[in-house]
This record gives C-alpha cells, sequence and structure tokens, in this order.
C-alpha cells in the first residue's frame, strides 16, 4: 500500500497519510498556509480544518473553557496531525507542534498563539474523554468516505452529516454500488478485531488491548473500546458496537464480520435484535457448532466461486462452498454455511500452504451470494493490513503513552 507524502512548507517536516485519509484533511495543513488548494489531490483547507476542528470543540477534558489559552480542539487537531506524520510520544508531538508555521497556528486558534507545551499536550490527551474522541473521528471519517461515495456525485461531507437524507441518497451507514446503471445501496462492511498496544503497560506490566470496529472498504476505525486485562473482548462486543451509532451509523444497515472467537450465540442475538447481518467463522471453541458444521456433505458440494491470485511469487487459489443451514445447526439466526479453502503454490506448482475454514451467515442467499460471502471473509482477514498500517507507518507500538486515556487516544489519532 503506497502512503502518500507531504511537507510543511517551513522545515519540510514529512507527513507520512494514508491513502484513505490523504484526501481528507491532514495534507492541508501544509497547503493553508501558503493556501490556496496546493494540488487536485488536496482538499481546500477551509473546508476541511474547520470540519475536523468544530467536530473536536465538542470534546472535553473536564476542565473549564474560561481563560484557557489552548482549546481542547486545536490541541486534538494538533496531535492528529503529529501522529499522523510519525510522532509517537507527547514530547515528538510537541517538538513536531512548534514546527507548525505561525500563521497555520492563528488559523486554528483564530488568534496569534504559541503552539502547546508537552505539559498541556499530556493534560488534554490524557484527560478528554476517549468515547467522545472516538466518535468524533469516526464520525468525520465516514462522513468525508460518504462525501467522497456518494451516489457517484461531488457531495461535501458536511451536506451529508448531521441533516436528514433526501430519498434516493447514500447515508454515512450505507455505500453505494453500480449495478445496471441503476445506484443500490448494501449494507456497511464492518469487521470486529482486537490489538494490543505493545508499548503502552500499567503498573502491574499489562498491555493495553483494544476491541475496533473498521469498515472494510477503507479500513476506517469507527469505534473502538478497551479490554480490561482481566477480561478479554467477548464482554466487550456489544458495548463496542453501540458506540457507532455516535458516528451515525445504523447497525440495521450493516454486516459484521469477526473472527472465531466472536461466533458467541449472545452476539447473534445481539446483531439479530437490530437488523444487523453477520458473517463468522467457527472453529473449535464452539465444538458442537463445529462438529456440524464438519459433517456437512462438503465433498458433495460444488464449489460456487473461485478466484485466482498471482503475485508476490506465489500463486493463491480461493474456493466456497455454499450450503443452506440445517435447521437443527445448534446456533441462532443462521441462514447460510459455508466453507472456504485456500491453497498457495510456487509458480512451479510446489505446495506452501492450506488453509480451510468453516463459518455461519444470518444473510440469506437473496442477499448474499457465494462471491459476495467469500469477498466478505476475504476482507475481514485484511484487518491485519490495518495492523501493519498502524504498528509500521504509524509505529503505534513504539509509543508508551499509559496514563488515563491516552493510550486509547493516541490510538484513535
Amino acid at each position: 500500500m503506497e502512503a502518500s507524502s507531504h511537507r510543511l512548507p517551513a522545515t519540510g517536516a514529512p507527513l507520512l497519510l494514508h491513502p484513505s485519509i490523504a484526501e481528507s484533511g491532514f495534507a492541508a495543513l501544509g497547503a493553508a498556509v501558503s493556501a490556496p488548494v496546493g494540488g487536485p489531490d488536496l482538499p481546500d483547507p477551509a473546508v476541511v480544518c474547520p470540519d475536523l476542528l468544530q467536530r473536536f470543540a465538542a470534546v472535553s477534558d473536564g476542565r473549564r473553557d474560561q481563560g484557557r489559552v489552548h482549546p481542547v480542539a486545536v490541541v486534538l487537531v494538533l496531535c492528529a496531525a503529529a501522529v499522523v506524520a510519525g510522532m509517537a510520544s507527547f514530547t515528538a508531538i510537541a517538538g513536531w507542534a512548534t514546527d507548525v508555521p505561525a500563521e497555520m497556528l492563528a488559523r486554528l486558534y483564530g488568534r496569534r498563539c504559541d503552539p502547546p507545551s508537552k505539559a498541556t499536550i499530556w493534560r488534554v490527551v490524557t484527560g478528554v474523554d476517549a468515547d467522545a474522541v472516538d466518535a468524533v473521528i469516526g464520525a468525520w471519517l465516514l462522513a468525508h468516505a460518504a462525501g467522497r461515495d456518494a451516489a457517484g456525485r461531488e457531495v461535501a461531507p458536511d451536506e451529508v452529516a448531521g441533516r436528514e437524507v433526501a430519498p434516493g441518497e447514500i447515508a454515512p451507514g450505507e455505500v453505494a454500488v453500480r449495478e445496471a446503471d441503476q445506484d443500490v445501496t448494501e449494507p456497511l462492511a464492518i469487521m470486529v478485531d482486537g490489538k494490543a498496544v505493545r508499548g503502552a503497560t500499567d503498573a502491574e506490566g499489562n498491555q493495553v488491548h483494544l476491541l475496533a470496529a473498521a469498515t472494510h472498504a477503507d479500513a476506517l476505525v469507527l469505534g473502538q473500546v478497551e479490554v480490561g486485562a482481566k477480561s478479554n473482548e467477548i464482554p466487550q462486543f456489544a458495548p463496542l458496537l453501540n458506540t457507532l451509532a455516535a458516528t451515525g451509523v445504523d447497525l440495521a444497515h450493516t454486516v459484521i464480520t469477526a473472527d472465531a472467537l466472536h461466533t458467541q450465540r449472545a452476539h447473534a442475538d445481539y446483531l439479530h435484535e437490530r437488523g444487523a447481518g453477520f458473517v463468522l467463522t467457527c472453529k473449535q471453541n464452539q465444538p458442537r457448532l463445529f462438529a456440524a458444521l464438519d459433517a456437512l456433505p462438503w465433498t458433495q458440494t460444488p464449489v460456487a466461486a473461485r478466484e485466482l491470485d498471482r503475485g508476490h511469487g506465489r500463486i493463491t487459489t480461493r474456493t466456497i462452498q455454499v450450503l443452506p443451514a440445517p435447521a437443527d445447526l445448534p446456533f441462532p439466526h443462521v441462514q447460510q454455511v459455508w466453507l472456504i479453502e485456500r491453497y498457495v503454490t510456487a509458480p512451479d506448482g510446489t505446495p506452501r500452504s492450506a488453509v480451510a475454514a468453516l463459518g455461519v451467515t444470518n444473510l440469506p442467499a437473496t442477499r448474499a451470494t457465494p462471491a459476495h460471502l467469500a469477498d466478505l471473509v476475504r476482507r475481514h482477514w485484511g484487518i491485519e493490513s490495518l495492523h501493519w498500517l498502524r504498528d509500521t507507518v504509524y509505529r503505534e507500538d513504539d509509543s508508551t503513552v499509559r496514563t488515563r486515556s491516552g493510550p486509547r487516544v493516541m490510538a484513535s489519532l
């Protein structure tokens, strides 16, 4: 995955951006100094920066605004830009902020002002409401994605977000799909997966573990919750998805994918009650379900879809077989069951690996073809690409921020 790059004109400090957000805002920080727009790939800073700034204005760090020199919103915007530029500590963020040109700071503050100190940045990041920060960032990213994709026409993000959606228009929780020259909507695919922030440990040596929900299409993290050191991800599944309402996501217009840990009857009931679709992988943590799926007549079931990839010195073949769910399946709300097999060979045909996965979905065949199910599962497995991006590009595991809401907010930024 290629990243876009941009540099502040004052010192040449680099901004390394994820392609899905490069067009959405932080590249405009440098452009705003010399504005107008620096090129066709950069949005108008007058539109993008105030958009994020205004959203962050709803976030509080618990202190009164009266007499405050550095508003929470401005500090968070500067922190977000610094983190995207690769800064992974409060010292690095503070140093990066001193590199921001005075003209840019004046635009953010609405007046001439020095950049925030390390102490101010620490106080804001560790004191803000982490739920509110996640909601703001998720809604901002989703609004820009919706504005980009809305029915093949140009729609400003603020035109979509914050108002009633007109008939036929694509809401932030849906995506447009062009088929037979007509726009139809399909549910927003969201993957749920956990990740440890290895550099952030508490006094007892426990690593911070976050459970996140991200879109399949752009890997935009819409929300996340912290998993307690003495717990696991399972109890946080429903609380995580409950937070998505604050970003404008209606679960009734979503399909949730998750790994085998979350193939739980309670999770299926939760999603079914809210009208959400689910595509879940099954392993031995659900022995009765796994045995029932494994006993189905897969050898007599034809391959419904096949995909062949060549690249990176290997040939990958993926197949999927799909059956209607048996009436006595020991798992609720299932409409279809599937078996996906993946075979990897060297270019000369030498076998390298073979993987099989069983799973269930509550989507009927009229809503999810075999090829669609295979794509949902493959995109969920692509969560590792997001982990790589956060670890390698944004150096999340290098962050040693560990106080109060600090680790979660830094992960959000």
